[in-house]
């Protein structure tokens, strides 16, 4: 009597191990659970199953994802048939997620693969034993979210501690042994920050200077409006540890004294429009919008404090991007060039062939303005210029210029013609509108 022909069965075993610890061993995890694997195969020679001669194995990655080599490697095998039966330890060493081995029981099925725990007796072409299957898959599931679980509550009662629990650490520290330790030379960039916020209150100012000294990010990137806020925000410069809104006492040196810190709360607390507007009306600019380099580069207005003194300045946009040596004048004093321009202006005004432009200008608009009219609303201004409130000087400079373009030869102030007819239009308007 003959023998049934037994088809012969290729087996795959695919192992796993979360964490790379003891992986460097002889004979580690991975190695004992292919033991096993192989061991259960032999037990099934009279079946047929014999095994592939391919590894599959994966250490030091979880079970809560698929992306993982070997396992990506004997799905594609599984695909170009190479593979009849995929041979585990136990159904956790291949997903964690019942969502996740829903997607690789459907490729199984749609190769005609057996899938077999060796520890937990199964079959997954039965009804019996896709319940079976989804009974053990849904507790493997609830370890992994206990797990997680017994994680965030140990992490939250570290940081209740005041321990640093990894992740990059602030601007100013370094970490030892998991501590946070103060590193002096970034610690001092940051109390710069904090200080010079406390004095002036700009985001936009700071991040100005700090391009200028050359202060940057951990990385050595430079420092934007959003790094620059968060670091204004973080309590660990207080010594404090912070966990899901809540503050702790930390085990870490502050770097910032607390009235510093309050001063900068208060700050914050105020609306940017309007710290943006007291930051404009302290440091008044004249010239802002009509100062330009020879290179074509806007100059921008910007200010420091030293020993309570206000200094102001316009610094070129070339010098800000590219450095020092980057452009001829690179950086101008505002009381200066401010002076100098207004004492330009004042020169203007008493020039003959400027105030026929302007009458000409102005008389096209009010018929009835005599050239002499246009002389003298021109030479009152001079005398009545320091009378003026900040404000209306700005209003009237930039009502006259068109652009300055400073170079290393000097000044070169453009003005505008119909700029100065509208001015002359104003300073006689009550006079005109007697006449009229």
């Amino acid at each position: 009597m003959n023998k049934p022909l037994v088809r012969k069965l290729r087996c795959a075993v695919y192992t796993r191990k979360s964490s790379e610890e003891g992986l460097e061993q002889e004979f580690n995890s991975l190695d004992a659970q292919r033991e096993a694997c192989e061991a259960y195969i032999a037990s099934q020679r009279s079946e047929g199953w014999v095994p592939v001669r391919d590894h599959y194995d994966d250490g030091g990655i979880s079970g809560g994802t698929l992306e993982r080599p070997a396992l990506q490697r004997l799905l594609a095998d599984i695909e170009e048939g190479l593979i009849d039966v995929v041979v585990v330890y136990k159904i956790d060493r291949l997903s964690r997620s019942l969502m996740d081995f829903s997607k690789l029981v459907e490729v199984f099925d749609r190769n005609d693969v057996t899938f077999v725990s060796i520890t937990q007796s199964f079959n997954t072409t039965t009804s019996m034993g896709r319940l079976t299957l989804n009974i053990l898959l849904s507790f493997a599931q609830f370890e992994r979210e206990v797990t997680a679980e017994r994680i965030r509550d140990k992490f939250a009662a570290s940081r209740a501690k005041g321990i640093f629990m990894g992740g990059v650490p602030p601007l100013g520290y370094d970490v030892q042994s998991r501590k946070l330790i103060v590193n002096e030379a970034a610690a001092a960039n940051v109390r710069y920050i904090f200080q010079r916020f406390s004095e002036v209150g700009s985001g936009t100012t700071i991040l100005r200077e700090l391009a200028q000294r050359g202060i940057t990010t951990r990385q050595g990137k430079p420092i934007t409006k959003g790094f620059l806020y968060r670091l204004l925000n973080n309590r660990a410069y207080i010594g404090e540890a912070v966990h899901k809104g809540k503050s702790y006492p930390g085990e870490h040196d502050a770097i910032i004294d607390q009235d510093v810190w309050d001063a900068v709360r208060t700050i914050l607390k105020e609306s940017p429009r309007v710290r943006a507007n007291r930051s404009r009306a302290n440091t008044p600019a004249l010239l802002k919008g009509m100062l330009w380099g020879a290179d074509g580069a806007a100059f921008s207005p910007t200010h420091t404090r030293k020993n309570g003194k206000l200094y102001r300045y316009y610094v070129s946009q070339t010098l800000l991007r590219h450095g020092a040596g980057s452009c001829t004048v690179g950086r101008v004093s505002a009381a200066e060039i401010e002076g100098t321009v207004v004492d330009q202006l004042r020169a203007v005004f008493r020039q003959p062939e400027i105030i026929v432009g302007a009458w000409k200008s102005g008389v096209k608009h009010a018929r009835g303005m005599t050239e002499a009219q246009a002389r003298d609303a021109l030479t009152s201004l001079d005398p009545m210029w320091d009378e003026l409130f900040p404000a209306e000087q700005a209003r009237i400079v930039q009502l006259l210029v068109d652009r300055i373009v400073i170079g290393s030869a000097g000044l070169d102030v453009r003005l505008r013609v119909d700029g100065l007819g509208a001015l002359v239009r104003e300073l006689q308007a009550p006079e005109l509108e007697a006449a009229a």
